[in-house]
């Protein structure tokens, strides 16, 4: 039997994001391993019970210490040489890097990367610590993209960055899929709630994640629709572009944001919302909005990279440009005036993420593409 190891820095996204990816990887015949730091026991069970040999390491999934990541390295080296995979895929940054580097160096005959995003050192004004951390990455990127066999994008806006300023090989043809799909059997559509509008954001608390920007919005419209709650789902995360707890509680403490905490289980609270915002700097592809399309809500993004393929504006939802508050209040105002366009836009959500992100469809094109496919 053949082997592939997959390597995570986030453990809770190996089920979440990659569990329908890992079973079609053992669909077709393959032995599936995992690398990834701090598992919880219960992510640890889930992966066994499924049959997946899981391998923990140390990994910083923030920051660059130089000694720290050099360790992680040679410990991906030492999994990964023990294995004897046939195969690696690697995600996110660190995995991305360092995994391929190890996976070269232990011999692996086919080496696969999927790049879910560019995160904070290519977002915003990059100037600073910032500039000198992102020419470091391209570096990085650089050197072990060299030893991949195809690199996945989950947007053209990505893909060709990376290949504008030359992270990707010339031998490489880089492939774009669909994000990490959606799967539409579980996240059914449900009722929109009854004379009310609620609108909802789940994400990392970050700055780039439009946080900011949908608290001035929630603010403008509580003065002026005072019905209309704006609720916000997600954590505080070790990240340098992370908003701080007293914005959050200055937040909720006015009441223009009620803020749930973190959920394992978005679909409830998906449920009990109106329309889903976010207002993003720059993605992959959003899961959120995804997951909040297959549940037949419609979406306020940012005509950004991964953001805008999600929406068709005017059709299901509405695109907004990025870090404009004003333009965000007004498309919440526009579901509220007219209270018809929520299910209408809606159910056009439902039928692109059947038809764009279906996860069975977005996985064959992976698979496919490493010629995994019987």
């Amino acid at each position: 039997m053949k082997t592939i190891v997959i390597i995570a820095s986030f453990p809770d996204s190996i089920v979440s994001f990659r569990g329908a990816l890992i079973s079609a990887l053992q669909d077709q015949q393959l032995s599936v391993h995992v690398i990834a730091p701090q598992m919880s026991d219960e992510i640890l069970l889930e992966l066994e019970s499924r049959n997946i040999t899981v391998h923990q390491i140390e990994l910083e999934r923030t920051g660059l210490n130089p000694i720290s990541d050099i360790k992680s390295l040679f410990q991906m080296y030492k999994v990964i040489k023990k294995i004897k995979p046939n195969y690696s895929l690697a995600y996110t940054i660190k995995p991305v890097i360092y995994g391929s580097i190890a996976a070269k160096l232990a011999g692996v005959p086919s080496i696969f990367s999927l790049i879910t995003g560019l995160g904070y050192a290519f977002t915003g004004e990059v100037s600073g610590k910032r500039k000198i951390l992102q020419k470091f990455l391209h570096t990085l990127y650089r050197l072990a993209l060299m030893a991949n066999q195809t690199v996945f994008f989950q947007n053209n806006d990505d893909k060709n960055l990376f290949q504008q300023i030359k992270l990707v090989p010339e031998k490489i043809n880089p492939v774009v899929v669909n994000g990490s799909g959606i799967d539409i059997n579980a996240f059914k559509t449900t009722d929109l709630p009854v004379n009310k509008f609620n609108f909802l954001l789940i994400a990392r608390l970050l700055g780039d994640k439009g946080i900011r920007e949908y608290a001035k919005a929630a603010e403008m419209l509580k003065a002026s629709h005072p019905h209309c709650s704006c609720k916000l789902v997600g954590w505080i995360d070790n990240n340098p572009d992370a908003i701080l707890q007293r914005e959050l509680d200055e937040w909720s403490q006015s009441g223009y944001i009620e803020y749930l905490g973190r959920f394992s289980d978005v679909q409830p609270v998906i449920a009990q919302s109106s329309v889903y915002v976010l207002p993003s700097y720059r993605e992959g592809t959003p899961r959120t909005v995804l997951e909040a399309m297959a549940m037949g809500r419609p979406i306020i993004t940012t005509d950004a990279p991964g953001c805008r393929e999600t929406v068709i504006d005017n059709e299901n939802g509405f695109l907004i440009p990025v870090q404009n508050v004003q333009a965000l209040y007004e498309s919440m105002v526009k579901f509220v005036e007219s209270p018809e366009l929520i299910e209408q836009m809606g159910k056009a959500s439902r039928k692109i993420a059947e038809d764009k992100y279906d996860v069975n469809k977005v996985n064959y094109s992976m698979l496919s593409a490493m010629g995994l496919v019987n």
